[in-house]
């Protein structure tokens, strides 16, 4: 990237972001302006300008959250956290880890609208130790949004002939059952695009919905949902120029009820159903032509997870068992297709007063097991102080551990585009992390530095003449430090963040030339996202990603820096009671770095919108 365009792309937005709040503050007018929806507090922009909402949309630039899409991140996103790959992350749903047991490239299939959900948390370190499930770098926790009776109706236009619509609507009964209030919502989703490259056309669909009772200290919910995605994209997984295509088709149906007396003293417990239908063709001109492959898989679970505290004592805990199965096409290499999951983790903690301040000790830990692996025995432990200005230091040791997926262990190990390796055994992640949480005239701040050893962990490897790419164990040190910071006033809302990533990796007696995943990364990492009320109803949403990425040898277009920015202008008429008009764009700077190494970016895309709330 040149000098200039270095100035354009990081100091002028940089610029716009620190301006905005001060003319806003310099003006004597007041501001006041409807809640647009918000799914994550740490990212401004809450809707994609290409497809509808899905939970990773609020991912896309959150600080502690790396998305390396393909095409639309709604479409095929890899979700990455401190420098793993998209294995190394799980996501928890109330009390359920789902899981998808062909491969973590659709560990975030959800068919579920986040206007269902709450603002996600991100478990790393100690917290993923104990509360994670198969994820041995990190995890995204969602929980149940209590039901409110309001709705809202969205029609959006844009390029490449994309058009979309959905609709929500929460309803609640005027009576109650049982003491408690009975509820439901239904969400419709869908999207079509041409895509904004040749061959990167999309079509989307999701249905959902929630029964739910929710009384004083209590809530229940009950919800199906279901998901049907078509998309194409060229080098979509292979480095070979071909145009790609998938069809995926996702159900879910879980159950969850929770009771608190407090946020830091509940239990919940659960259960789900999920089945994904994977139809992956290497060349959509030949369909079938390259060894079909089609996948089906099932997941049963049942879980329970909470924290009980009792004066100066307090148990944290989880239990986890899943039962998975896989009917394929291509993945038949292995001993089975069936697996079962168990997970308990313990961990009691103890509070005491010091002339320092509340120290708190926790250490416990988990035990992980399956029918097809060895088990594991992780420790977790962390010491924190709360000084009486209210900061925050901690240190904590922490491992965890996860297996490997059947794309990776059921692949022909000897040909074809993706070859496996039934060698491969429980992986193992250790832990070593400091950190310190303040507040401070208006700031909220939170670094961490830590030092992360992968062992066994599965990679995605290419060699130079071979026409396929193979899973390899590698063992890796990852240094990392992670800083945000966060300033809210009435008028504007500043999230900062800063990253840094140094990896050492080992692959043994494997021959590696280059490596899709466990090798990139962002050395550096810079966001910027502010929300900005304008007043006379309109609001700016900004979001910015500056990066620096390892360099690889299969990314052979678009360098290795990027700043990605979306922009989004909100309007919301005060003549107009509930009606909102937007105009969105993505990759502002029309940027082609290739977030996954060999596959094509998505270009400049914008979408104008209407969404009628009531």
């Amino acid at each position: 990237m040149n000098k200039v365009g270095f100035l354009l792309r990081v100091i002028v937005p940089a610029l716009l972001a620190a301006a905005l709040p001060l003319l806003a503050q310099t003006s004597g007018e007041t501001y006041e302006l409807p809640k647009l929806s918000v799914y994550s507090i740490q990212v401004a922009n809450q809707t994609p300008v290409s497809t509808f909402t899905m939970p990773v949309t609020g991912l896309q630039f959150e600080p502690r959250v790396d998305v390396q899409a393909r095409n639309l991140a709604e479409g095929q996103a890899d979700v990455a956290i401190r420098g793993g790959i998209f294995e190394n992350t799980g996501f928890k749903l109330g009390a359920l880890a789902l899981h998808d047991p062909q491969t973590g490239h659709y560990f975030a299939e959800l068919p579920v609208a986040p206007a269902m959900l709450t603002t996600p948390m991100i478990l790393t370190g100690a917290d993923n130790a104990a509360g994670g499930f198969n994820a041995q770098v990190g995890s995204v926790a969602y929980g149940w949004r209590p039901i409110a009776a309001r709705g809202e109706l969205s029609l959006a236009a844009g390029s490449d002939d994309m058009h979309r619509q959905g609709f929500y609507q929460g309803f609640v009964a005027p009576g109650k059952v049982v003491g408690r209030t009975l509820a439901a919502d239904v969400d419709l989703a869908r999207s079509q695009s041409d895509g904004s490259v040749p061959f990167g056309d999309h079509l989307f669909k999701r249905i959902a919905g929630r029964v739910q009772l929710a009384g004083k200290g209590s809530q229940t919910d009950l919800f199906f949902g279901w998901q049907e995605k078509f998309f194409g994209w060229p080098n979509l997984y292979t480095p070979f120029g071909f145009n790609e295509t998938e069809l995926l088709k996702t159900e879910l149906y879980a159950f969850n009820h929770r009771e608190w007396t407090s946020p830091e003293n509940y239990w919940q417990v659960g259960a789900y159903y999920r089945r994904n239908y994977d139809d992956y063709e290497f060349n959509r001109a030949v369909p079938g032509a390259s060894n079909p492959f089609i996948h089906t898989t099932r997941v049963r679970g049942v879980a329970a997870d909470g924290r009980q505290q009792l004066e100066a004592w307090a148990v944290a805990y989880q239990a986890q068992f899943l039962r998975d199965s896989i009917e394929s096409t291509s993945l038949t290499f292995g001993p089975y297709n069936t697996r079962d999951y168990f997970k308990v983790a313990v961990v009691p903690e103890f509070a005491s007063d010091t002339d320092q301040g509340r120290l708190t000790l926790r250490a416990g830990a988990a035990y992980d097991d399956t029918d097809r692996d060895e088990s594991a025995v992780s420790p977790v432990l962390e010491a924190a102080l709360r000084t009486p200005a209210g900061v925050r230091y901690y240190a904590q040791y922490a491992e965890s551990s996860q297996v490997a997926t059947y794309t990776a262990l059921k692949s022909n190990p000897a040909a074809g585009l993706f070859r496996g390796n039934q060698g491969l055994g429980r992986e193992s992640s250790r832990n070593l992390e400091l950190g310190v949480e303040f507040a401070h005239a208006g700031w909220t701040v939170q670094a961490a530095v830590f030092h992360r050893q992968d062992d066994d962990l599965v990679d995605w490897t290419f060699r130079q003449g071979v026409t396929a790419r193979t899973a390899n164990a590698v063992d890796i040190d990852t240094t990392g430090l992670e800083v945000v910071a966060i300033y809210n006033t009435p008028r504007y809302d500043l999230i900062l963040s800063y990253a840094f990533l140094e990896k050492d990796a080992d692959y043994g007696s494997a021959t590696v030339d280059a490596s899709f995943y466990a090798l990139n990364f962002p050395l550096h990492r810079l966001t910027a996202a502010l929300v900005a009320r304008l007043g006379r109803g309109f609001e700016l949403r900004l979001d910015n990603e500056y990066r620096a990425q390892e360099k690889n040898m299969l990314r052979i277009i678009g360098g290795d820096e990027a700043v990605l920015t979306s922009v989004g202008l909100h309007w919301l008429p005060a003549a107009v009671r509930g009606l909102e008009i937007s105009l969105r764009v993505d990759n502002l700077w029309d940027e082609n770095f290739q977030e996954v190494p060999a596959v094509p970016a998505a270009r400049r895309q914008f979408a104008g919108g209407v969404t009628w709330h009531w």
